[in-house]
């Protein structure tokens, strides 16, 4: 008995250290979560990609598409990106080599731009603490309104992280199931159905949502060190902290605390819908040890370790609570050694596509 009691102190110690040191790191942290690694001076711009603008409730909003090598329109997947999501250029395409590892797979890859601090969510409101918004005046883009693709718009998304979501409201989840699914199927050909979808730490969580409230369109969904369980004790405000540090934004505005709107949002909730779905998933977080690549940089131990410790802890709650509806319809991964960088996301994306080619189109 005495053992036991110890045992679960020491769980509950653990887990309250991990969410401290959460809370701690996010605020200097956020941008080993976001598109822009450290280290990372420039926006490593792929060639082989094109602009692709889609009219939404936000304004017009641009993806990136990459085409696979032999040119068929049925197989599709969408890499969302975290909470410093950038508005010129995804985090996948400046951080990473993925668009051209899919694209030799025969996978057309689409990349959302912009979304900072949305968990590509349709938000209750605008962002705001006490009644200001705390966006610049401006914006950049064009203001037409019109959806066309390539070099007919210059620039990012008309409405950056600054004003985006906080001008107007988040429709994030809208616009990638309704706006852009069904603008790359009337101007691309597209197939829409039996599509994947994967993101990294807000965007793996948001995979799993997309998945589960709209399986015709996502029938695979990857996430890599991804928050599942956001109604564990501490997460809503560890998110906060996150929040406020990537761009300003107040939860409030995203969702009510623990209603309808929150649980839609929350993996460990909504997991029954996965499994009943039949959704094909790939979960991953690593131990957060750092390997050789990640102790050359202090400032990814010191960000990069709590952080991904606290996805870890989500994702293996994630796991048990799979197992327990019955869940076979999974691979599971967590790496001994890796932290919350795109090195470890980009190996681990690498792990996945052949079970994302067999699973998808």
């Amino acid at each position: 008995m005495r053992g036991g009691r110890l045992r679960a102190r020491g769980a509950s110690w653990l887990k309250k250290s991990v969410l401290v040191s959460l809370a701690v790191a996010l605020p200097i942290g956020g941008a080993i979560a976001g598109p822009v690694g450290i280290g990372t001076a420039n926006a490593a711009f792929n060639p082989s990609g094109f602009d692709f603008w889609v009219d939404s409730e936000m304004g017009p909003i641009k993806s990136r598409v990459f085409r696979a090598n032999d040119g068929n329109t049925n197989r599709v997947v969408y890499a969302l990106d975290g909470m410093r999501a950038r508005d010129d250029l995804n985090g996948w395409e400046i951080d990473t080599n993925v668009a051209a590892a899919l694209q030799a797979a025969n996978i057309n890859v689409v990349m959302p731009i912009g979304g900072q601090s949305s968990f590509y969510a349709d938000w209750n409101a605008p962002s705001s603490f006490f009644g200001l918004d705390g966006s610049s005046a401006g914006s950049s883009g064009s203001s037409s309104g019109s959806a066309k693709t390539g070099s007919a718009f210059t620039g990012s998304s008309i409405a950056p992280a600054q004003v985006a979501g906080k001008k107007n409201t988040y429709k994030w989840e809208s616009f990638l199931t309704s706006n852009l699914r069904n603008a790359l199927s009337s101007r691309l050909g597209f197939k829409t159905t039996n599509n994947g979808v994967f993101g990294l730490s807000m965007g793996g969580s948001a995979a799993l949502t997309l998945a589960a409230y709209h399986p015709d369109q996502f029938s695979y969904a990857g996430s890599f060190s991804g928050y599942l369980n956001i109604s564990a004790p501490g997460m809503r405000e560890a998110m906060r902290v996150a929040m406020i540090s990537a761009g300003g934004f107040n939860i409030d505005a995203m969702a009510p605390p623990w209603g309808g709107q929150w649980f839609h949002m929350d993996p460990f909730v909504f997991a029954p819908r996965l499994v009943a779905n039949g959704t094909r998933l790939w979960v991953s977080a690593a131990a957060g040890v750092p390997g050789a690549g990640d102790v050359s940089n202090p400032m990814e131990i010191v960000q990069g370790v709590p952080l991904e410790l606290l996805a870890m802890v989500n994702s293996r709650a994630f796991q048990v609570r799979w197992a327990t509806l019955g869940g076979d319809n999974a691979t599971f991964d967590f790496p001994i050694q890796g932290v919350h960088n795109w090195r470890n996301w980009e190996t681990e994306v690498n792990r996945m596509i052949p079970d994302l080619s067999a699973h998808i189109g």
